[in-house]
């Protein structure tokens, strides 16, 4: 879908609440639409009705920036930019962000820069992690018959690793939809266990654990497939282990894994297999760096792994194809840390040394803050690039203390930091430093293409809702009128007939309302559906989105279509109670 080819300034006017679109509209009609699309057309919020930029149902097919490395990337900058953007490249906006005022922008690599290919590299995952549960942990041998379904778990879940349920919830906490392994819970079931505690559980650690990252999907989906097999084979695994050890032993065979470098060497000797190749990377990280801005890269992963996926994305030939490793992707950064320990990388406080890395060799040398510590005996010196007035350094460790001196940094709010983990790059460099924020969220690309692909749809749920509502009302009257006023014997016949009426008219609609509802909740996805919904309320994920990340799109290339100068503003925001006096 693309947006149509209007002036932005229509665009904005058209769909603003506050601009009368001066088509007569029916009295009725109009009363029907206020009533019924009063939670439509509070998407001026960001996080919901994404549709709201079209003008038109028709789109050009303008060719975007490409993520695939089949086609030359249409970058803001560039003579073809500056143009429509497909509705799945958006930038959305949840807090004002002048990028007039941010003077450095960094980056977080493995799901931000690096988007891994979830049929490869979350199998590899697994299928590691299953080998470690058999093989280190004891585990019976027919887990290695297991086979992963990676489009069955989805992004912000939550464990409940006592019980062994998986649950979908809204931004108040309210369980909305939850598994016992792979058996959906009925309602009775849900309430009995989530809907009746006194005191509001927190759904926190340690009883829980949060699937808040595309890492954690494979090792979601395996601790399902364990609480079926520990259902259907009583026995088959020590008495000993419940539901909640199972999660820990999961988490430990997972952490063999990176630990033991099986995962980092399989993705290093094959990056075009496990990773996605988008030629919109350098163009962005130059018209940043052209714009007068400094870049950074705050990683996890150590020196080596670091090089090898920079080298992939950053090169114009893949690794397959060359086996010749360098160094020029750097001349993209201002400073690189690997090895950062985030989140604990964002605190202050945090006292970890900061070490500098030799490009060639890995070695690390001790420092000061940042400045170079005389070596005893002779070092290796430090690589300089060619075509660079200034080097890039790498270091190892550290904390945003170092970097903020690395950079010049004099305020909190002149850095814009793009990661796509909530809790260890969002929350933790919003809440605890005050930096500027962008979550890189893949799923959306295809969410918000079916929102708009499904509008009428959507409309027709809405309507349906109304029509319940309306006819709920009419009950509540009449029941009121039977119990409380004085009518005669035939006049209480007709009402009670009426009744009847109004009954089977409310159970024909709500049971239209829920099977519609039903099939458009599993065209996003069969189990889980909307990623950033549950029914009508945000999920418990866009509700942390919507108060951790100043700005959220699909991938992070979606910075090159935009103006490096851009002021972004949220949508107008409107309360229910103001619906009713916006023109239509």
């Amino acid at each position: 879908m693309r947006i149509s080819k209007k002036p932005v300034s229509f665009c904005l006017s058209f769909f603003s609440p506050t601009v009368s679109s001066r088509i007569p509209i029916h009295s009725g009609t109009r009363r029907a639409i206020r009533a019924a699309g009063a939670s439509q057309l509070q998407a001026g919020h960001p996080m919901d009705e994404s549709h709201r930029t079209f003008v038109g149902d028709k789109s050009p097919n303008v060719p975007m920036a490409s993520s695939d490395g089949g086609h030359k990337p249409f970058i803001w900058s560039s003579s073809e930019g500056g143009h429509d953007i497909d509705i799945g490249k958006h930038i959305f906006c949840n807090r004002s962000l002048n990028m007039k005022n941010i003077v450095s922008v960094g980056f977080d690599m493995d799901y931000t820069l690096a988007q891994y290919k979830p049929e490869t590299f979350e199998s590899l995952a697994y299928e590691g992690t299953i080998k470690n549960l058999v093989y280190n942990l004891g585990y019976p041998r027919e887990l290695l018959d297991w086979s992963f379904d990676w489009k069955y778990m989805v992004r912000g879940l939550v464990l409940d690793k006592r019980r062994g349920n998986i649950l979908k919830m809204d931004r108040h906490k309210y369980v909305k939809v939850a598994y016992h392994g792979f058996r959906e819970l009925s309602k009775e079931e849900k309430v009995g266990t989530y809907g009746n505690t006194l005191l509001r559980d927190s759904f926190d650690e340690p009883d829980y654990a949060l699937i808040d990252t595309l890492f954690s999907l494979a090792e979601a989906y395996l601790f399902a497939q364990l609480v079926d097999f520990q259902d259907r084979n009583p026995g088959k695994v020590s008495e000993r282990v419940d539901y909640a050890h199972m999660y820990k032993d999961v988490r430990a065979a997972v952490d063999l894994c990176h630990r033991d470098g099986t995962l980092n060497q399989t993705v290093a000797k094959d990056p075009e297999r496990y990773i996605n190749k988008d030629t919109s990377i350098v163009p962005m990280l130059k018209m940043l760096r052209d714009s007068g801005r400094s870049t950074f890269l705050v990683t996890n992963s150590l020196w080596d792994y670091t090089n090898i996926v920079m080298n992939f994305l950053c090169e114009s030939c893949t690794m397959k194809s060359s086996n010749r490793m360098n160094f020029d992707w750097l001349q993209y950064f201002d400073v690189v840390i690997t090895g950062s320990a985030k989140p604990g990388f964002f605190h202050e406080d945090n006292r970890a040394n900061l070490f500098e890395v030799e490009h060639v060799s890995g070695m690390l040398f001790n420092t000061d803050n940042g400045s170079p510590m005389p070596q005893v005996g002779s070092a290796s010196p430090r690589l300089s690039l060619k075509g660079l007035n200034k080097m890039c350094r790498v270091f190892q460790g550290g904390s945003v203390g170092h970097l903020h001196k690395l950079l010049s940094i004099e305020s909190s709010s002149q850095v814009l930091y793009v990661g796509d983990h909530i809790y260890g790059d969002i929350l933790r460099s919003k809440k605890v430093l005050g930096w500027r924020t962008m979550l890189v969220v893949s799923e959306l690309e295809r969410e918000v293409e079916l929102l708009w692909k499904l509008r009428d749809t959507r409309k027709q749920l809405r309507l349906l809702r109304n029509q319940r509502d309306f006819i709920e009302d009419k009950i509540h009257r009449v029941k009121w009128s039977l119990k409380f006023e004085d009518v005669d014997v035939d006049e209480k016949h007709k009402m009670s007939s009426a009744l009847d009426e109004l009954e089977s008219q409310r159970k024909q609609v709500r049971s239209a309302h829920q099977q519609a509802q039903r099939e458009c909740h599993q065209k996003f996805h069969k189990v889980w559906g909307q990623l950033m919904k549950t029914g009508y309320q945000n999920s418990r994920f866009a509700h942390q989105v919507e108060r951790f990340a100043c700005l959220y799109t699909s991938q992070v290339s979606n910075l090159s279509l935009y103006s490096p100068d851009k002021y972004y503003r949220p949508s107008e925001d409107f309360m229910p109670h103001e619906f009713d006096i916006i023109p239509i």
